[in-house]
């Protein structure tokens, strides 16, 4: 009977150890998930703040564009 006392004590201690180790790696990837969450907060926060540049760029380009050609048909007629 003492022998299996001891089984069942050694079992038990195995079981507790898989817990903590279970245990750790949630925690890990809780606070991984945690700092991804924060990023993608951020990352969306100055995506919204910060302002165009190109669009302005775009602008200046399509009126240069449209003054060049305007300017070969005035000297055609």
């Amino acid at each position: 009977m003492n022998k299996i006392d001891e089984l069942v004590d050694i079992l038990k201690k195995r079981e507790s150890d898989d817990d903590k180790s279970k245990n750790a790696i949630l925690w890990v990837l809780a606070i991984i998930g945690v700092v991804a969450a924060v990023a993608g907060i951020a990352y969306a926060v100055y995506r919204f703040v910060t302002p165009d540049y190109l669009e302005d760029f775009e602008d200046d380009f399509d009126d240069d564009f449209d003054d060049y050609f305007e300017d070969e048909e005035g000297e055609e007629e």
